[in-house]
This record gives C-alpha cells, structure tokens and sequence, in this order.
C-alpha cells in the first residue's frame, strides 16, 4: 500500500492507511446505514462504484500560505490535522498530478527566497494568501493563480518566468493574480489579473467542452463524474419530448449532458458567475434547449410557467432547503434524479420524499474521492400515488 509522505500529519485525506477495497466497503455501509436509520427501503439498491483513479485524480487545489509552528519557517500546503492555524507543506501529495507538486515547490522557493511576508489570519497582515491550481483533465491544462492582499507588490514577472520555466508534463495555459482583502479565511476575489495566458481552462465531460474559469466550481474527479452523469442519465430514462428542471445546476455540466436527450432544460442556480459560465458553455456546446436562470432555488421555481416532466436534483452538502423540498415534491413529477455529496442529508430528503409519495426505486453510490469519506450518490424516486 502506497501511503503519502504528509498521511499523518495533513488533514487532507483520511483512509489512505485502509485498502481500497475496504474504503469501499466502509463507504457503501455508511450509505446503508442512514437510509436504515431514516427507514429508507431502496427497491434497487446496486452498491458502490469504486474509482478508477485513485492517485492524482484531483484536478483542482487551493493551497494556503503560512507556517506548522507560529513564527516558523514559512509553509505552503494544507491545514495540519486538528490544528487549523497550522499549515504544512504538501509537496509530495499522491492526490494530484506531479506538476502541482512543482508549481507548489516552486513557488514556496520563491517566495522564501524574496522573504516576502505571509499573510496572518490573526493580524491580517502580510502579502501571499492561497495558491490554487487546476487542471483539465482532458486537455492537460493548467491553471495558476496566486492570491495575495493588496498590502505589497511583488515580482509578478520573475514569478511568472520560474513557473514557464519549470519540466512540466501538462501546460499552464494561464497565470493569474488574484488580490483579496477580506479577512475572512476564504478565496475572495476582489480583483484579477491575467500575468500570463488566459482565465480559463478547457475540459471536455461526456463529448462536452467546458470553459472553467479561476473561481468556477466543476467536479473534482472527471473521469469517476462522467460515470455518474451516465448512469444518472440511464436511470432518467427516454427523456424525448420532456421539459427538465435541474435544480442546483452550478456550471451546467449535468444540465448540458441532459439537454442532448430532453425537449427543453432549465437550470437554476444561485451563483452568478456559474450561471454566466453556463449559458456560455451551453452556447459553445451549440446547445439551444437550455436555459440558465440565477436565484435561489425556492424562489426561482416561481418563475417557470413550463411544468416539468423530470426533475434532476444535485444539491450542496447540506441537502435541499425543506421548503424548497416541499416545492419541488408537490410538482408531483413521475422521476425524480437525485445526485447527492452526502449520505446523512440524502437519507433525510428521501425520507421527506416518501412522505409525499416517492418511493426511492434505484441508488448506487460512487466513490469519487478516493482516499477521503466523502462519496457521491444517484437515486431515482419514482411518484406512485
């Protein structure tokens, strides 16, 4: 068994010292167990589906700057295991391709070597803030962007030289320059600079290109999510002639793969800039049956005079809001998708769900994040009153 060099120390990844066989097994029992404890009886239930990467799956890191030890050499990594203050530096990760690893390397060296100050949650002082790097998986495109506050300028040009310089086997397509001054402990973009390249990369999910921009969300593991969006597509069945709402939809990747097999599509989604992102990945794609509406889901529903046929559900960690639930149940639709990040709160909205006359007819779960307890799932409920 191959275990990374940080496994004890960074908080990243938790089942890397457990087969992966036996990962599995503890992640379908999980499932199983909050569908017993809600009363949940799936008619079809069809297991766990394992990944068929387990290393370097990864296509996206946010890295931070800081230190293990208060005043200590600086870092660049991720938050050490039940010390939040404390960051180590990850730069032998198995999780991600080997040229994060290098761009990371190079510019800790970097920034070691300039003694350019971090950035301290606590004083809120100090340049560099978070690293991010992202990467298509079917291009080989590499993203880089550096966050700092606006406290300091630094050497942009001799940054950018070190990384363009760097035996990489995929390409940086674009570096970026991100300046956030909030002070809160997330990537806030104030403003964005392009130092090299451009602001986005390409990837392509089930024959679909897709333009990801420096703060879009797309899935994490490309290959494991173009399974799920398969069989989320088997369990919908003939979708010829029937208007779709999916709900939650983000950049649209599911919304798209949808639009091939269905009359008419919406997406609705809260984020604006997935939305944006949506409607240009849609018209990229030559896609004309889409159409991407911003809001919360609760009140966006309120705005659709199309009646749908099928609605596909993918909700954030936290499940769907209970009025929102409530909402979307009373529509009364034969199917309903489900794709769920998180057993305990899927279990709980299908118990809803069965309230309101939805048995859960299929589920099968897919192991998306090798190494960690997270794992992804699709249930098709089906209306029988």
């Amino acid at each position: 068994m191959l275990i990374c060099k940080h496994f004890n120390f960074c908080g990243g990844c938790t089942y890397q010292d457990i087969p992966y066989n036996v990962q599995l097994k503890l992640k379908n029992q999980e499932a199983i167990d909050h569908l017993e404890n809600n009363k949940i009886i799936v008619r079809d239930y069809l297991g766990i589906i394992g990944s068929d990467k387990q290393l370097a799956y990864r296509n996206k890191m946010e890295y931070t700057f800081g230190d293990e030890i208060k005043d200590g050499p600086k870092t660049l990594g991720l938050h050490k295991r039940k010390q939040f203050m404390s960051i180590i530096t990850v730069d032998e990760c198995l999780l991600v391709d080997q040229d994060f690893n290098a761009i990371l390397k190079c510019t800790l060296a970097y920034f070691v070597e300039k003694n350019y100050p971090h950035y301290n949650k606590k004083t809120h002082l100090g340049l560099q803030r978070n690293l991010i790097i992202r990467k298509g998986e079917r291009t080989s495109e590499l993203l880089v962007n550096l966050v700092t506050s606006s406290q300091m300028d630094f050497d942009k040009a001799e940054w950018v030289k070190r990384l363009l310089e760097l035996p990489l086997s995929n390409k940086i397509i674009g570096i970026l320059s991100t300046i956030n001054d909030s002070q809160a402990d997330f990537v806030y973009c104030d403003s964005l600079n392009i130092l090299y390249g451009r602001d986005y990369y390409l990837e392509e999910v089930l024959g679909l290109k897709f333009k990801v921009s420096a703060f879009s969300f797309f899935q994490t593991n490309i290959p494991a999510i173009e399974k799920l969006y398969r069989t989320a597509l088997e369990f919908m069945g003939d979708a010829s002639g029937k208007i779709v709402y999916d709900l939650y939809s983000g950049t649209g990747s599911i919304t798209q793969a949808v639009a091939l097999k269905a009359k008419k599509v919406f997406g609705l989604e809260l984020v604006p800039e997935a939305v944006a992102s949506a409607k240009e990945n849609a018209e990229m794609n030559g896609l004309k049956n889409c159409t991407f509406i911003e809001g919360d889901v609760l009140k966006s529903l309120d705005i659709l005079v199309d009646q749908p046929d099928i609605i596909v559900l993918d909700p954030p960690r936290s499940g769907v809001h209970p009025k929102a639930l409530q909402k979307i149940l009373n529509y009364k639709v034969n199917e309903i998708i489900y794709i769920s990040c998180n057993p305990k709160t899927l279990a709980k909205d299908l118990a809803i769900a069965k309230e309101f006359g939805y048995e859960t007819e299929k589920m099968i779960i897919f192991d998306n994040f090798p190494h960690t307890k997270h794992s992804e799932a699709v249930v098709k409920l089906r209306y029988l009153k």
